[in-house]
């Protein structure tokens, strides 16, 4: 499997951060990991073997990045605006640096010219990252794959709310939206894939709200719910992932 490190300085965080890319060709996807997780969690974990016959065979390449959960989500102690003022300087780095930076790689390794949508994909607080960018810039991230996420902020927030926490909260976002909203249009040009268990560990709640949601809506998300048996873990991870590449990349 072709690999490339970078560490490189982002001007939105104002420090170094690090990316991998997992693959040589093919329609690029964007790993972003677990609660306080970082890029190499993508190999840590053995993602990258249950994507591996699409990265090899040329279908897909991943770019797996850090994240800062520790100084936003996961930080409750600290001043909730603070902390959600500087996720969204992460979600800036995200959409301004390092969406640029794979469309130039992907357009670079696959021979293409203009925008290549990019697929956000995570599991757990990760598919919680990953339907912010698919739901909020729909134009950049135009598929998605979100496995047992927690899609209102207050997971992360509690009881406050902003402007900056609202547009973090997927549930909230998409319940407010306008029926004629443009981005309806965006969301079903795409292709978003949302999954969840109904096991251990697993809280479906706010992902069969979005699919109600999305039904009121007619925002065409496959929200997929597995049954009883199937838990918060990697190894229904992978299975799901295994279940559902074939359909986004189809």
């Amino acid at each position: 499997m072709d690999t490339y490190y970078w560490n490189e300085y982002s001007p939105a965080l104002g420090r170094h951060m690090e990316l991998k890319r997992y693959g040589h060709a093919g329609r690029p996807f964007l790993f972003i990991p677990c609660q306080n997780g970082h890029f190499y969690d993508f190999e840590n974990f053995h993602m990258n073997d249950v994507f591996y016959p699409w990265i090899e065979s040329g279908k897909c390449m991943v770019f797996a990045v850090d994240t800062i959960d520790e100084e936003t989500w996961s930080n409750t102690g600290a001043d909730p605006e603070w902390r959600i003022q500087r996720h969204e300087a992460w979600m800036s780095f995200l959409v301004n640096e390092i969406a640029p930076f794979i469309r130039d790689q992907a357009n670079q390794l696959n021979g293409w010219t203009g925008w290549p949508g990019i697929i956000s994909f995570g599991c757990s607080l990760g598919a919680t990252h990953a339907a912010n960018l698919f739901f909020r810039y729909p134009k950049v991230f135009d598929g998605m794959l979100a496995l047992s996420g927690i899609y209102t902020a207050s997971y992360g927030f509690g009881d406050y709310m902003s402007e900056t926490v609202y547009r973090n909260s997927a549930v909230d976002f998409l319940a407010g939206m306008p029926s004629d909203h443009p981005y309806i249009q965006e969301y079903n040009r795409g292709k978003g894939i949302m999954v969840v268990g109904q096991g251990p560990w697993e809280v479906p709640d706010t992902t069969l709200r979005i699919r109600d949601i999305c039904q009121e809506k007619n925002i065409g998300i496959w929200v997929d719910v597995w049954g009883h048996d199937v838990a918060h873990d990697w190894d229904w991870w992978y299975q799901q992932v295994d279940y559902h590449l074939p359909h986004l990349l189809g």
